[in-house]
């Protein structure tokens, strides 16, 4: 099977409601969708709001992408082992802010998982069905260390100490612009939205008098296939899932995916899928990453100490774990499907 990208976040509010005006665009790798609840269906504001979003996640796509040779981070990569790389203040920031959590999350949260790259290939842009040999995982393995990258705060300079070390922003970016889009579309005077790349949404005010709500994937069902839904406003729900870049083996049945476990070079396997609520969606988005890797039981007393942080898994063995936080909020519609 051939998985593509997947919306992991679906709206459960119905598409023909009055005051709902949807506009799409596809960047970063996945699909990018901005839903406005306009008083006046007017499609013109739509429009202009649309543009705000889709210029910078284009903008942000070129500066982060990983196979622009023009791109702060290919440059980063291409340099390896060699030189220190200026970066522009954004990507400094990215990167610092990525290297903390990987501090805080003790390398369970690792930009530097994209060493792998063209091992696993799990790319948008080179996908294909091979699992890598156990020698070629482990001789990769060693140069995934966070503590190897190297910043200069002057001099807004990142180096990689390895030659061969890469890194990938994959596991933040799309958080990182989904907040950038909510800012530029509050200060034009926007108050009631939904802004989605991918499986990150941010959702904003209301849908007239009521909450949005939002559902979460089933990640065995159908690619519109909901097992829960909550309401929200004003908060950020991040998603990470088996099942939106990857592929079942032939051979023996087992699920590989994109994300990788950076103390193994494989694929985790204690969850299907992490929904996280947070107040941003940069924190969802790189949260979401270490909540899946650890799984339900390891990540509930470390997200018992966060603030504003919430989160619901589909465990490997298809349980519904939630936080505590969500449990009154949180419906479950039906159990998530079962299957590999």
């Amino acid at each position: 099977m051939r998985a593509l990208l997947a919306t992991a976040l679906v709206l459960s509010a119905s598409v023909a409601h009055a005051g709902r005006v949807v506009r799409s665009d596809t960047a970063m790798g996945t699909n990018i969708q901005v839903t406005f609840w306009l008083p006046d269906d007017d499609e013109s504001k739509a429009d202009d709001g649309a543009k705000l979003v889709f210029d910078e996640m284009h903008r942000l796509d070129k500066l982060l992408t990983i196979y622009d040779e023009d791109s702060d981070v290919y440059k980063i990569n291409d340099a390896a082992g060699k030189k220190a790389v200026k970066v522009s203040d954004e990507t400094f920031l990215i990167i610092q802010r990525a290297l903390e959590i990987s501090k805080l999350s003790k390398g369970i949260f690792d930009i530097t998982v994209g060493s792998f790259k063209g091992l696993w290939n799990f790319d948008a842009q080179n996908f294909d069905e091979v699992v890598p040999a156990a020698k070629d995982v482990k001789k990769r393995l060693k140069l995934v260390n966070w503590k190897n990258v190297v910043l200069d705060k002057k001099k807004k300079t990142v180096k990689l100490k390895k030659k061969g070390m890469a890194i990938t922003l994959g596991g933040i970016a799309k958080g990182y612009a989904v907040d950038r889009a909510v800012k530029l579309l509050e200060d034009a005077g926007y108050t009631d939205f939904m802004m989605q790349a991918g499986g990150d949404m941010y959702v904003a005010g209301k849908k007239g008098n009521e909450p949005w709500v939002v559902g979460i994937r089933d990640p065995r069902g159908p690619r519109d296939a909901t097992f829960a839904v909550a309401p929200v406003e004003n908060h950020s729900f991040s998603t990470s899932g088996d099942y939106e870049r990857g592929f079942v083996d032939s051979k023996t049945g087992k699920r590989y995916h994109h994300i990788i476990d950076p103390r193994t070079g494989y694929p985790a396997m204690a969850t299907r899928s992490v929904t996280v609520m947070a107040k941003d969606a940069f924190t969802a988005d790189s949260w979401s990453k270490v909540l899946f890797i650890l799984g339900a039981d390891k990540a509930l007393p470390l997200i018992e100490k966060m603030d504003d942080f919430e989160a619901v898994w589909v465990t490997d063995k298809n349980d519904v774990v939630t936080s505590p936080g969500l449990k009154d909020s949180l419906k479950i519609l039906q159990p998530p499907s079962d299957g590999t």
